[in-house]
């Protein structure tokens, strides 16, 4: 076991990219994301990171560097927030088509306009089709743990997929939490050093990423979906290797005090720990309630959530994001999707709260409870509600 500390989660994402023996960091400082990059970057001119730090003109730039040095076989990190990562949107497709195995640390932070730096999962929810694996920290120990698992999966030769890994801006980023610490000679175990089998060689050029015409198009893109389906399969392997090593487990959805539960609430993120207190709070008070946390995103896990719904009455899918104009929040109407026509399948409710980095209250999550249960003695509609907005 590592020895525990106190330490801001920027940092600790910092220190695991460290440990992770990194290569090349390319990046460009943006709220609530600098910390971590401007933490590496000292790193990198103090000696303690043998590592090349590329200080970029934009996030477009960074990611376009992370293309070349991913490319030549260099492990390769950088960390954005917000429109930094729209600013990214273009080139995240050729990485993750590209089969380069870049780890990208993404603090969520709300998109303009208006101009708000604060944190919520638009960002996360506008990139949810670029073809980059998305796992999803509910604390700062996750998102340490997590940036190693991100690098282990990413460079699996069955895998060879970009991995983002998002943690709530501000609520995580620049909050100081217990983190362990991880032992160097454990991680060096759990993360072998990278040789990237195809990487560039000046004496045998080749093109990467050429044109392609439509008698191509449709077969290539049909292959980076079999890939990154396929990929499930090797992030649950790498959870239970990392489990063995470190001692905590990993899912894609975690369930918590869900035996016998009629009602779950389902969250995303740092949510997680107020829903928790409030699903305490109600199971103290007598009401069958439980909890349900999406840990990944990208690639979805189907099959995962079925077996976790299994037996829940009313399903209560909690957004940090607004589809505007769609039917509600990103994650409830994947989930509806993803569940319908299952047998037995819950009612589903969606919820919209802490857009713009509002807080949403353990009283909160109490009432939505309340609201769900009115909803169906009444046989109200299933509609989404964004709750919290005044007047």
């Amino acid at each position: 076991m590592g020895k525990k500390i106190g330490i801001e989660v920027s940092m600790a994402i910092s220190e695991a990219a460290k440990l992770a023996d990194v290569d090349v960091v390319a990046a460009y400082p943006i709220t609530p994301q600098t910390h971590i990059v401007e933490e590496l970057a000292r790193m990198v001119a103090d000696g303690d990171l043998d590592a090349e730090y590329i200080p970029v003109e934009s996030e477009h730039s960074a990611m376009s560097a992370c293309l070349g040095s991913s490319a030549a076989g260099a492990r390769t990190f950088t960390a954005t927030a917000g429109q930094g990562l729209e600013l990214m949107h273009e080139v995240l497709y050729v990485a993750s088509a590209m089969r380069l195995p870049i780890v990208m640390a993404v603090a969520n932070r709300a998109l303009s306009a208006p101009l708000n730096v604060w944190g919520d999962q638009s960002d996360m929810m506008a990139v949810r089709d670029t073809g980059w694996i998305q796992m999803i920290c509910e604390n700062g120990q996750e998102a340490l743990d997590s940036t190693l698992i991100a690098f282990r999966v990413a460079e699996h030769p069955e895998v060879l997929l970009p991995v983002m890994v998002h943690c709530d801006g501000f609520y995580l980023t620049h909050v100081v939490e217990p983190i362990e610490m991880l032992e160097k000679a454990n991680v060096t175990k759990f993360l072998p050093p990278f040789k990237y089998p195809l990487p560039l060689d000046a004496d045998k050029p080749v093109t990467m990423g050429a044109f392609a015409p439509p008698v191509i198009y449709s077969e290539t893109r049909k292959a980076q979906e079999v890939n990154l389906r396929k990929s499930k399969a090797i992030i649950t392997q790498v959870w239970d290797e990392f489990h063995k090593v470190f001692g905590r487990k990993y899912r894609a959805v975690e369930k918590y005090k869900m035996d016998g539960a009629k009602t779950a609430l389902l969250t995303l993120g740092s949510f997680g720990e107020t829903a928790m207190t409030a699903v305490d709070n109600l199971q103290a008070a007598g009401q069958n309630v439980g909890l349900l946390k999406l840990r990944l995103w990208r690639p979805f896990p189907f099959e995962e959530l079925k077996a976790a719904v299994k037996g829940v009455e009313n399903l209560i899918v909690v957004d940090r994001c607004l589809s505007t104009g769609g039917p509600g929040g990103p994650a409830y109407s994947e989930i509806r999707s993803a569940l319908y026509g299952e047998p037995n399948q819950p009612r589903i409710f969606g919820y919209i709260g802490g857009l713009g980095g509002r807080d949403v209250m353990v009283s909160e999550f109490e009432n939505i409870i309340r609201q769900v249960e009115t909803k169906v003695k009444t046989g109200a509609a299933q509609e989404f509600e964004l709750f919290g907005v005044r007047g």
